[in-house]
């Protein structure tokens, strides 16, 4: 990482000069009067605790730096920097991942955004009875932080409609070990190791909520599925907004509903600036719209 000569937000990632946000964020800043940057940290999956720990030395130790937005890196991130940082809020510590960082006067500090973020953006685009009232079930394809976060949202933080069934699939044994550990014993909460995702896929009922976790379409090519049967009234909804999106596409070939990772950046991204500059950015309202409309124009 480079010195920073002007105040930054830093955005560690995998491509991350692909994304909106390093376009958007300098309008973003100007709407809400900061004074910063953004750069980019781009790492490989599973780059070693020693890169991750050289990352967070930096932005703790850093003068300029404000603080920085994590993905895909967020479990591994922690678990190789945990002693770095100062406080964790209670749902960084209870998922042991970190997606948001702030520089402080004694110290760096830590928050989980998915749990709250994967909720506002389910909210976009499925009806608050969907699981009410058709009794579907979901399949959330990969169980690392957002895919941890999705599940226990779907399970505890959607009030008032709750999904019955959550099964969560997962290629690696480490990341399902630790879903069930953050998510608990609850039987409502299948975990599925090295499944036949397909064969999940076509088990499931009408109207089930199919969610791509896995990375696949941007920090990776492909899709989880291979030649994926989607249940009638099934909804296809990918975390990525950018890349190849083949899930995306395979879900439109099959006619059910399709919804890319847009309104989850733009939440997890404005939660995340929130923190980072203490400046409130409320979910909802006019800056909110103000600030959609900016993103929607940059897009």
């Amino acid at each position: 990482m480079r010195t920073a000569t002007r105040p930054t937000l830093w955005f560690v990632g995998v491509t991350t000069a692909s994304s909106s946000i390093m376009r958007l964020f300098p309008r973003w800043a100007e709407a809400l009067g900061l004074d910063a940057v953004i750069a980019g940290v781009d790492l490989p999956l599973g780059a070693g605790r020693d890169a991750y720990r050289e990352v967070v030395t930096f932005l703790r130790d850093d003068p300029l730096s404000r603080g920085a937005l994590v993905t895909t890196h967020k479990l591994d991130l922690l678990a190789a920097a945990r002693d770095l940082i100062t406080t964790l809020d209670p749902l960084a510590a209870r998922f042991a991942e970190v997606s948001c960082l702030a520089r402080r006067a004694d110290g760096l500090h830590g928050w989980a955004k998915d749990p709250v973020t994967a909720g506002l953006a389910i909210a976009a685009f499925l009806a608050p009875d969907h699981f009410a009232r058709t009794g579907a079930p979901a399949l959330v394809l990969g169980a690392g932080g957002a895919g941890c976060a999705i599940a226990w949202h779907l399970r505890a933080g959607r009030r008032g409609d709750p999904c019955a069934q959550v099964v969560l699939a997962e290629r690696r044994a480490d990341r399902l070990a630790h879903a069930r550990h953050v998510l608990g014993d609850d039987a409502s909460i299948r975990f599925v190791l090295d499944g036949d995702v397909d064969a999940l896929l076509a088990a499931c009922p009408p109207g089930t909520l199919v969610v791509n976790a896995t990375g696949l379409g941007k920090d990776a090519p492909g899709s989880p599925l291979r030649a994926p049967v989607f249940p009638e009234g099934a909804v296809a909804w990918d975390l990525n907004y950018r890349g190849e999106l083949l899930f995306l596409a395979q879900a439109r070939a099959a006619g059910i509903t399709a919804v890319d990772g847009w309104r989850y950046f733009l939440h997890g991204w404005l939660a995340a600036i929130e923190e980072i500059f203490a400046t409130p950015i409320p979910p909802a309202g006019p800056l909110f719209a103000e600030l959609a409309a900016i993103a929607a124009r940059v897009r």
